[in-house]
């Protein structure tokens, strides 16, 4: 825990989406609000087909979703969020041509049910 999802749309070439998962990875170890760093799991998916509102101007995202444990408080959350959003604000250049909505969402996992196992190192 926890698990980091990124999506970004196809038309932000500039995205190195392996340098985002590392820069976003070490901002949740430095929280210092996760155990290991192997706890710390990411993916991103690049959107070929996606739409943003409806004009007709060049528009794309970056949408990273934090799952937690349940159990954190308001404040923490909202640091979490924070640093996530310095980060992928930092990931530039944009394209000058594209409308760009960078956001952070963070979900609570409900910690009863949650379970988990490690196989190997």
């Amino acid at each position: 825990m926890p698990h980091l999802h990124m999506e970004y749309t196809a038309n932000l070439p500039q995205l190195n989406a392996e340098v985002a998962l590392m820069r976003l990875n070490n901002a949740l170890v430095l929280s210092g609000q996760f155990g290991a760093e192997l706890d710390v799991k990411s993916r991103a998916v690049k959107l070929e087909t996606f739409r943003v509102g409806t004009g007709i101007g060049e528009r794309g995202f970056v949408h990273v979703k934090l799952a937690l444990l349940s159990g954190r408080s308001v404040e923490i959350k909202k640091q979490l969020s924070a640093s996530l959003l310095a980060v992928i604000q930092d990931l530039g250049p944009w394209p000058a041509e594209v409308s760009v909505q960078l956001c952070v969402e963070i979900l609570d996992i409900d910690r009863e049910p949650y379970a988990k196992a490690l196989i190997g190192q």
